[in-house]
């Protein structure tokens, strides 16, 4: 936001004097009163520059009123700044997001408010064209490249090189021998407009009679909620592009969320394919100038159609006809620092405040959002086959008690004879296996030490790629060495457990001819690497891919005929009460890349509980008797959504003073009846990024005020000191 003071407005019409309170991005949950200067004119939601202890800062006014009795020693506000006001509906998004999460109204202003000084400039993107005599020495490989920047156009170097079957050293060396000449090719437009009937789709019956109703739905121009269910692979993203096209007929702007920034790539392409033009773009990869472009199209209209990460749930939207949030039921719309706040749920509420259409598209819906269809709080519309009649893929469980690995190996023998046939077929098999890294655990066969993060209590994991190891929750990096720093003994370092890329290095001694790639989102290169990665795959350039959960994430990989699931038990041990959903949902999700294309597909779960009701489930294919029993289970004991639940999570440098505050905390709950207040208790993971944390966790009935009783019991806690923090997580959805 620029900070640049507009002038002061000349009107000298006569008016008392004014009082404007304003609200700051930062971590404080009231608003400021600063007295307005007589000829500035200001409204709710303008972006002004006020004095905030010895410095200015940006803020918005939230309200003004009358200073009937006086303004005092009131500081008055500096002046208008130059950027686009927030409007009423986004500031009542504002105020309801922290009366729902607890947190400071202030922090959530910061998510709706530019801020481009904090951002990385955007980089500019160079082309080449010919312009220059031949080179000196031709060859072959010049010869193409020269035919194919024939006519005079400006390319980029990676697809000029593509295009003539050459490396980018050889695009180089023609820039430098001057026969190519660099060119800055300007910014891409943030937001042509899509064009709604671009290119008609081919829709099943199902399809059809669900986009219509979708149709619809925009068409009233009133809030409701639809929650699309289909299994994988049965169009459902074709067919909420049918509601964006609505939208776009009645003049409405969409906002698409995914949860994945590497899962955009694909999809901008099918967007594109449907609408000739891409989508403007909203998550962390976008930056700099561009950003700032892409917040002003938004806010004036411009961009008709934004795809984004949960934060696009914050953008300043002129007219807001249609949120989709595709595979609601992931746990990435659920932001754990901060603010807390899950963007499926807050899409709703933007949705009702915005009196816009909402759609939750999934394979695997969320326990909540199917009993919401239950009751009829959504519609509910349903996609029950493969469109273009395909065949869902054929599970089957491999027993790990009978059909066990050769030891210091992950891959069962029916397994790898399984991947040996696709192999056979020229067709693709998938691995997965939720564990980055090479192995989970390092520890000394000699003196038994474990090498454990320094600023958490958890293992360090080596990733033998980058001859390191590392800490997944503080993100600390130290080299794995080559002898143990406890005892001294030389070559006694064991690796304890499989990773992705342990899995790698058995694949390429099973079949050393196949090519293999891991997908990991810790993998260097970061998101841009991933997507072409992704398209690689897509393409049928690997012929073995071995993934952790970034894989099962709405992907469409045409030649993949086989998934093997290493652990599909990992999920089950945990005591998260999502535990038994979250496997499902996840396996179902990746079992479903498989068949996607002309190939049928098949997926062989590794598990030592095959009797376990998930399994049961995925094998049976009855997901309908899986969810009767998830919700049974969680109607019985009361929990979401029968019920309601909130954490408290005390943290301190110290181990002691964050405990004798979690038992102060506790004894000052006060806890009416109905309301269970649990713990403090060490969290699972007790020390992250260096602060010792301890949990309580509140459950209630789910019609009582969770909000108003967590406020009352803050006022009335003893004040923490010191560095004791409280974090308030309310429907948390972790408990590490």
């Amino acid at each position: 936001m620029e900070t640049r003071v507009a002038p002061l407005d000349a009107t000298d019409a006569a008016r008392g004097p004014l009082t404007a309170d304003v609200l700051v991005p930062l971590a404080l949950d009231r608003a400021y009163s600063y007295a307005v200067p007589p000829h500035l004119d200001l409204a709710p939601g303008d972006v002004v520059i006020v004095p905030l202890g010895v410095r200015e800062t940006a803020g918005v006014v939230w309200e003004i009123r009358s200073a009937t009795g006086g303004r005092g020693n009131l500081k008055s506000v500096v002046g208008k700044a130059d950027a686009q006001a927030l409007s009423d509906r986004l500031r009542e998004f504002v105020d309801w997001v922290a009366r729902y999460t607890l947190a400071p109204r202030g922090m959530v202003l910061r998510m709706a408010m530019r801020s481009p000084e904090q951002d990385r400039p955007e980089r500019p993107q160079i082309g080449v064209r010919l312009a220059g005599p031949p080179p000196a020495r031709m060859t072959p490989s010049r010869i193409r490249v020269i035919e194919a920047a024939a006519g005079g156009l400006v390319h980029a170097k990676r697809a000029l090189a593509e295009a003539a079957g050459v490396s980018q050293a050889v695009v180089d060396g023609l820039v430098d021998e001057g026969t190519l000449e660099a060119v800055m090719v300007p910014p891409r437009p943030i937001a042509a407009r899509p064009d709604p009937d671009h290119a008609a789709t081919a829709l099943s019956d199902d399809q059809a009679k669900a986009a219509e109703a979708l149709r619809a739905a925009v068409a009233e121009k009133a809030f409701s909620v639809t929650l699309l269910e289909g299994v994988t692979g049965s169009g459902k993203t074709e067919v909420y592009f049918e509601a964006v096209a609505e939208a776009l007929r009645q003049g409405r702007q969409s906002l698409i969320l995914v949860p994945e920034i590497a899962l955009t790539a694909q999809f901008l392409d099918r967007f594109s394919a449907r609408f000739g033009v891409r989508p403007a773009e909203w998550h962390s990869g976008v930056a700099g100038r561009r950003r700032e472009r892409t917040f002003a199209a938004v806010a004036s209209g411009e961009a008709a159609v934004v795809a984004g990460a949960r934060s696009a749930l914050f953008l300043p939207f002129r007219d807001l006809g249609l949120v989709v949030v595709d595979e609601e039921h992931e746990a990435a719309y659920k932001q754990e620092d901060g603010v807390h706040y899950h963007a499926r749920d807050m899409a709703v509420v933007r949705g009702r405040i915005e009196s816009a259409t909402v759609v939750l598209a999934s394979a695997t819906p969320s326990v909540e959002s199917r009993v919401n269809a239950a009751s009829g709080r959504y519609r509910d519309l349903r996609l029950p086959a493969r469109f273009g009649g395909r065949a869902l893929p054929k599970l089957v469980a491999i027993d790990m008690r009978q059909d066990a690995p050769e030891r210091g190996r992950w891959l069962s023998p029916p397994l790898i004879r399984a991947m040996g046939e696709t192999l056979a077929r020229g067709e693709q098999s998938l691995l997965y296996l939720n564990r980055r890294g090479y192995a989970p655990l390092t520890l000394c066969r000699s003196c038994g030490y474990r090498f454990q993060c320094p600023n958490c209590t958890a293992w360090l994991v080596e990733h033998r790629f980058r001859r390191a190891l590392m800490c997944h929750h503080c993100g600390h990096l130290e080299r794995r060495p080559d002898i143990c720093t406890e005892c001294g003994t030389v070559d006694c370092l064991a690796a304890c457990g499989p990773g992705v890329e342990r899995l790698a290095e058995e694949v390429a001694e099973r079949f050393p001819d196949a090519r293999t790639l891991v997908l990991s989102s810790d993998m260097p290169g970061g998101t841009e690497r991933l997507r072409r990665e992704l398209e690689a795959v897509a393409e049928g350039e690997f012929q073995v891919v071995i993934g952790t959960q970034l894989v099962a994430k709405g992907h469409n990989f045409p030649l993949l005929s086989l998934v093997g699931v290493v652990d599909a038990d990992l999920g089950l041990a945990s005591g998260d009460p999502r535990a038994g959903e979250r496997t499902f949902q996840l396996l179902q999700q990746v079992t479903g890349r498989a068949g996607r294309g002309d190939v049928p597909g098949r997926a062989l779960l590794q598990t030592f509980q095959p009797d376990h009701p998930v399994m049961k489930a995925l094998l049976s294919g009855d997901v309908e008797r899986f969810y009767a029993e998830e919700i049974a289970i969680r109607n019985e004991a009361g929990l979401p959504p029968f019920g309601r639940l909130a954490a408290l999570i005390v943290s301190a440098d110290e181990r002691s003073p964050a405990e004798h505050y979690a038992r102060a905390l506790a004894r000052s709950a006060e806890a009416p009846p109905g309301v269970m207040v649990l713990g403090p208790a060490e969290a699972p993971i007790a020390v992250v990024r260096g602060r010792h944390r301890f949990r309580l966790l509140v459950k209630t009935p789910r019609a009582f005020d969770l909000q108003r009783w967590l406020r009352e019991w803050l006022a009335r806690a003893p004040k923490a000191t010191g560095n004791v923090r409280v974090s308030v997580d309310v429907d948390p959805m972790s408990f590490l």
